[in-house]
């Protein structure tokens, strides 16, 4: 077993797998959520995962039904070495949504790709993200934990149920908003929001893209141009100061003996690079990693590099909030 990408881009669905119905899926169904824990903790995790879908029939719309079997075997895979970062920390619940197709969407220009995501894929998302809040969060406090296209979603819902729901927004530990670039511009226009500073601030947006500095800038087809604000998931600053690998707790990658996702020692590295946007991680080696997206753009492992960091992070900040 390899890593694989966290935007799939080699499998697709069958001709007959592929809608474009605009009204949002049913989340009353148990079978259009991948997790619906049992509620053992006193704070929740909401997360959106990656694209995990591609069609292979271009004459199809871009957007997969809510039961592709591409993106429900991606989707829980991906669940494994991202979302289990949380489950110590919170309950973790997670909603199937039908997604907009990997290579088509990386191809679009911003305003065509946010006003694709913030069609079908992010009224799924707020459907869920609603009908979680109705039905299964008893007004706990919640962290949102997204990557990818499930950031992208999860922007919108940021800027757009947040904003309408304060009352559930003064219950947001943070966001985990993660492999999508979060912009001066996107806060300017929602004041609501603010970005993390530091460890230990709550009701923040925490985001990063990583890559190599090798990686010339617009070269990260993910971030493309947009300048997006930084956070060091090992120092948990915003400083140009790189956080070593024995400042790091750990990396979640598959055992070169067994190939199963295990506790590594600290793999990555990480420096803030403001003027790019994005996270630089000097020590990882291309050719021991599974690429999608071009080499030193190491978007599938935003998430496994810093594993155990997130997890300790996202505890900190669970357990201030309760505090307060």
């Amino acid at each position: 077993m390899s890593l694989v990408s966290c935007l799939v881009l080699t499998a697709g669905c069958s001709s007959d797998e592929v809608s474009a119905d605009t009204k949002a899926t049913d989340y009353s169904q148990s079978s259009h959520w991948l997790s619906i824990p049992v509620t053992s903790k006193t704070v929740d995790v909401f997360y959106l995962y990656p694209t995990c879908w591609n069609k292979v029939d271009s004459t199809k719309p871009n957007i997969c039904t809510i039961d592709d079997a591409t993106m429900l075997k991606g989707s829980a895979a991906v669940y494994m070495r991202q979302a289990t970062a949380f489950e110590t920390v919170g309950n973790v619940y997670a909603p199937y949504y039908r997604q907009a197709d990997a290579g088509y969407t990386l191809r679009l220009p911003e305003n065509e790709r946010d006003a694709l995501i913030g069609g079908i894929p992010t009224t799924d998302g707020v459907a869920a993200f609603d009908y979680y809040i109705q039905h299964f969060n008893n007004n706990r406090p919640f962290i949102l934990a997204g990557h990818s296209q499930g950031s992208n979603v999860m922007l919108f819902l940021l800027s757009g149920y947040m904003k309408d729901h304060p009352d559930v927004y003064k219950r947001m530990i943070a966001a985990y908003v993660i492999g999508y670039p979060v912009t001066a511009a996107y806060l300017s226009k929602n004041p609501h929001l603010k970005f993390a500073t530091g460890p230990d601030d709550t009701g923040v947006i925490i985001s990063y893209n990583t890559q190599s500095d090798a990686v010339a800038a617009g070269g990260n087809l993910v971030v493309g141009n947009n300048i997006g604000l930084v956070i060091n998931p090992i120092s948990w600053t915003r400083e140009e100061t790189v956080a070593t690998t024995a400042q790091g707790l750990g990396s979640y990658l598959p055992s070169p003996s067994t190939h199963l996702f295990t506790q590594m020692p600290q793999y990555a590295d990480a420096k803030v690079n403001v003027s790019k946007g994005v996270l630089i991680c000097s020590t990882a080696i291309d050719k021991n990693l599974t690429l999608g997206f071009g080499p030193g753009v190491y978007h599938s492992y935003d998430y496994p590099f810093y594993y155990y960091n997130i997890r300790a992070n996202a505890q900190n900040r669970a357990n201030l909030f309760l505090k307060k």
